[in-house]
């Protein structure tokens, strides 16, 4: 993890690996295509984000090849209580501040596996991203009002932004109520 408790790319495909296997057993293919296609869809294709190795997860007693089978496409993956513990430290992580395409993947995978926390930490969660978008609104609007005479297209541009934080912060604050009921 980076210094400031926020995952680094590899972290994040850890955690899209581990969280899939949380849901159900897969075979060595079918998680590596899982893993594949959904942080390709998140980031787009990127050798960097897919450089975690299932191998590795298996070596770090993270995930083990159920029957005692050897990992091959064949293999029947599932997580083991190690997998677990690392796969709740990945989902409680933070987010990075900057709207980057791995934090764009960070808060995807966050609410794809947010289910398998317990519910105060679900919470947790929901608050965290709702100060992150918070932030990230509070700096946008510095930056509209300190730009706010100049020509361009700016202004109209972080007008667009705005709206969306300000519709993704409704949606997050709903969300959260949602959860304490």
């Amino acid at each position: 993890m980076f210094a400031d408790n926020t995952l680094t790319p590899k972290e994040a495909v850890r955690l899209c690996a581990l969280g899939t296997l949380a849901l159900k057993p897969r075979r060595y293919g079918d998680l590596a295509n899982s893993i594949r296609h959904f942080i390709s869809r998140i980031t787009g294709p990127s050798l960097d984000v897919m450089g975690v190795s299932i191998e590795l997860l298996k070596y770090e007693g993270l995930i083990e090849a159920s029957g005692g089978i050897d990992l091959d496409d064949d293999a029947e993956l599932v997580i083991t209580e190690n997998g677990r513990r690392e796969l709740k430290l990945l989902l409680i992580a933070n987010v990075r501040p900057a709207a980057t395409e791995i934090s764009k993947l960070v808060v995807a995978l966050k609410f794809r596996f947010m289910h398998l926390l317990e519910k105060s930490e679900q919470m947790e969660q929901a608050e965290l991203l709702i100060e992150m978008t918070e932030n990230e609104l509070a700096r946008l609007d510095d930056l509209h009002s300190h730009h706010a005479n100049n020509e361009g297209f700016l202004g109209a541009w972080l007008d667009h932004d705005i709206k969306l934080l300000e519709t993704r912060l409704a949606w997050l604050n709903d969300f959260s109520r949602a959860l304490q009921e």
